[in-house]
C-alpha cells in the first residue's frame, strides 16, 4: 500500500464505525445501492461509487451532505466486462484508494414471462450481469485488497426471489447462483480474512423495482396475481407476516451490519430481509 492509501487509512473522516475504511458500492446510481451509500457514508466510509447509470452523481452529492468529509469518488465501468473492472481496480490503486469493504450489488431483474415464453437472449442477459459481474467484481476486489495484506468484507446482493418466483425465471435463478457463490467464495477468501455475506431482500419499497414488479406481474398472465397493478401489490404485501414491504434503508442497514466489524465472526451466510417472507 502506498503512503496516499497509509494516510487515508491513517487519518478518520468522521466519527463512526466506518472511519478510515473504504466501501465499493456497484450499482450506486439505484435505489438500494444510493441508499446503502448514504448510510454508510454518514457512518463515516469514504464511498467509492460505480455504476453506468445515470444518477451517480446525485449519490455522490447526497453521501457528501451526510458527512461533508466523506469525499465520495465516482467510477463506471461494465461488470460484466472483466478486462473494464481490472483497470478500474487498478486505476484506484494508482489513486492510492484500495478498498476493504465491497457492496457487490450492481443488477438486472429481466424481463417478466413465463419460462414457456422467456426470451434466451434476456436470460443470459441476466445471469452474466447478476452472477458472472458479481463473480468478477469480488474476484478483483479481492485481488487487490490480498495484495496489501489486509482484511476485508463483502456483501453481495441476493433476493428472496431465489426460492423461485412466477414469471422471473432468470432472475430466480441468478440470486440462487448469488447465494452459492458467496458460500464458496466466502469459503475459498477466508484465509486471507475476507469475510463474505449476502442480503436477500423480498418486496422493498418504494421505488423503482416494487413499481416495476408490480407492474410486470400485473401485465404477465399467471394464476398468482391479478392483472390491476393495485391488486398486485396488495397481493404482495398479503404474502409478507409483516404485512408491508421494507423500506431501502432496512436493506441497507443489513448491508451496514454485515460489512461492519459487529459482524466480525459472521460469513458465508444470507441475511433475509423479507419481513418473515420465504
Amino acid at each position: 500500500m502506498n503512503d496516499t492509501a497509509n494516510e487515508r487509512a491513517d487519518q478518520p473522516r468522521a466519527n463512526g464505525r466506518f472511519a478510515g475504511r473504504t466501501v465499493l458500492i456497484t450499482g450506486a446510481a439505484g435505489d438500494i445501492g444510493r441508499a446503502t451509500a448514504v448510510r454508510l457514508a454518514g457512518d463515516g466510509a469514504h464511498v467509492v461509487l460505480a455504476d453506468i447509470a445515470d444518477g451517480i452523481e446525485t449519490t455522490a452529492a447526497m453521501c457528501a451532505d451526510v458527512n461533508a468529509a466523506a469525499e465520495p469518488a465516482t467510477v463506471a465501468f461494465d461488470v460484466t466486462h472483466e478486462i473494464d473492472v481490472q483497470r478500474a481496480f487498478e486505476d484506484l490503486s494508482a489513486q492510492g484508494i484500495t478498498a476493504d469493504l465491497l457492496f457487490n450489488n450492481a443488477g438486472y431483474q429481466g424481463d417478466f414471462e413465463n419460462v414457456v415464453d422467456y426470451d434466451a437472449t434476456d436470460f443470459r442477459r441476466v445471469l452474466e450481469i447478476n452472477v458472472t459481474g458479481v463473480f468478477v467484481v469480488m474476484k478483483w476486489f479481492a485481488r487487490t485488497l490480498i495484495a496489501t495484506g489486509r482484511p476485508g468484507a463483502i456483501v453481495n446482493t441476493a433476493s428472496m426471489a431465489h426460492g423461485g418466483a412466477p414469471n422471473m425465471a432468470a432472475y430466480s435463478a441468478s440470486k440462487a447462483a448469488v447465494v452459492a457463490l458467496t458460500k464458496t467464495a466466502a469459503k475459498d477468501l477466508a484465509p486471507a480474512s475476507i469475510r463474505v455475506n449476502s442480503v436477500s431482500p423480498a418486496f422493498i419499497g418504494p421505488g423503482h423495482m416494487w413499481d416495476r414488479q408490480v407492474e410486470l406481474q400485473a401485465g404477465t398472465p399467471s394464476q398468482y396475481f391479478s392483472d390491476e397493478p393495485d391488486e398486485v401489490a396488495a397481493q404482495m404485501i398479503a404474502a409478507v407476516p409483516l404485512r408491508r414491504y421494507g423500506s431501502l434503508d432496512e436493506v441497507a442497514a443489513a448491508v451496514q451490519f454485515l460489512l461492519s466489524d459487529d459482524a466480525s465472526y459472521i460469513t458465508a451466510f444470507d441475511i433475509q430481509v423479507s419481513g418473515g417472507a420465504t
